[in-house]
């Protein structure tokens, strides 16, 4: 079979599944799949119940506070999730930012940069802590396929650990493993009117991954790490907050970065520092595409679509495209797209890849 027929049975078969979700029949055979984001700063789970697509959202943090029979009950009251470690509580999952924003101090992550945190001792328990909460014990012959980033240049090792790593916590759980490239997953999820050939970029908390896919299979992949966590690091930096405060006002959905009204001091370096986040994935994927060999024979324009919380501030796609809009490329654009839903295209793609091997 030549690369370009591979590559047609794959888009037919991704087609088949994503036409099964879309529909209404054929959910019930797919409630055995689930479909995981393994993000940095968020965890999305995808599944399928009552022959429809569910999605469940939990932030990937923690907080460790000395442990008191009143903070544990005021942890209880307020349903925040959490475990008692004498002499410590850990909190975590969501509402963790705004019980930390009180405190006055600042969340911490078992994964930085897209992978397993190695300043974080703990970091597999806590992904383990994190992914028994959402993800549950597996149904008898339960698969799951989770997303994996690109590694950042030089850090393969740190992937392959990360990866196996997580594969165990899941398979600990009970269920079948596999993974997916996170913006493979993100093509799968938004292109098949394009026959899943086009560029999908995931715009993460530690990582913007980026992959051109010709009928649904991975040219090149590759990432950056300044995406969202580098905007809060480096806002609350230069405005002296911390970086909890900088994360809660990027999400408050009246930030836009084109606003002029006299924006705060937080917005001002937001929306530098967006900029400079977007303009590095283009001015890469710009170097990477010019440096490919043997580029896929493409019919025509291809899109790209983006995704991911960094990308959901006001003003993201206009930017984008203007930095795509200053690269030299060897491949037409056609258009510049947001995800149907920038927060669940990686688990959709993720729960579709569990199905292909179903």
């Amino acid at each position: 079979m030549t690369s370009n027929s591979k590559a047609t049975a794959a888009s037919d078969k991704i087609r088949k599944i994503e036409g099964g979700l879309r529909g209404s029949s054929g959910g019930a055979a797919s409630t055995g799949f689930k479909g995981l984001d393994l993000g940095t700063s968020h965890l999305v789970l995808a599944s399928v119940k009552d022959n429809r697509e569910v999605y469940q959202k939990e932030l990937h943090a923690f907080v460790s506070i000395p442990y008191s029979k009143m903070t544990k009950s005021m942890l209880e009251r307020e349903k925040i999730q959490h475990r008692v470690q004498r002499p410590n509580i850990i909190a975590f999952g969501n509402r963790v930012d705004e019980f930390a924003n009180i405190l006055g101090g600042t969340t911490r992550r078992p994964m930085q940069t897209g992978l397993l945190n190695p300043d974080e001792p703990k970091n597999i328990e806590l992904v383990e802590l994190a992914l028994r909460s959402l993800c549950g014990k597996a149904k008898p012959g339960e698969k799951i396929c989770f997303s994996v980033p690109s590694p950042p240049e030089g850090n393969e090792s740190m992937l392959l650990f990360h990866e196996e790593s997580v594969r165990s916590v899941l398979e600990g759980l009970g269920y079948k493993v596999r993974t997916i490239n996170e913006s493979l997953a993100v093509v799968i999820a938004e292109l098949q009117d394009y026959d899943f050939t086009g560029i999908g970029i995931s715009f993460g908390g530690g990582m913007c991954n980026v992959c051109l896919s010709y009928l649904g299979l991975p040219v090149f992949t590759f990432a950056t790490t300044r995406a969202g966590d580098y905007i809060d690091d480096s806002s609350a930096a230069v405005t002296g907050v911390s970086a909890t405060t900088v994360r809660l006002r990027k999400e408050n959905k009246d930030f836009d970065l084109f606003a002029d009204d006299n924006p705060s001091s937080i917005d001002r370096a937001m929306s530098i520092y967006y900029r400079e986040v977007i303009q590095t994935v283009a001015l890469t994927l710009e170097r990477v595409l010019n440096t490919t060999k043997d580029l896929p024979p493409f019919k025509g324009p291809v899109p790209i679509v983006f995704s991911g919380g960094t990308s959901l501030v006001g003003g993201f796609q206009k930017e984008l495209r203007k930095a795509i809009r200053k690269t030299t490329l060897p491949v037409e654009i056609s258009e510049i797209i947001p995800a149907e839903s920038g927060l669940n295209a990686t688990a959709r793609g993720a729960l579709v890849a569990a199905m292909l091997e179903g």
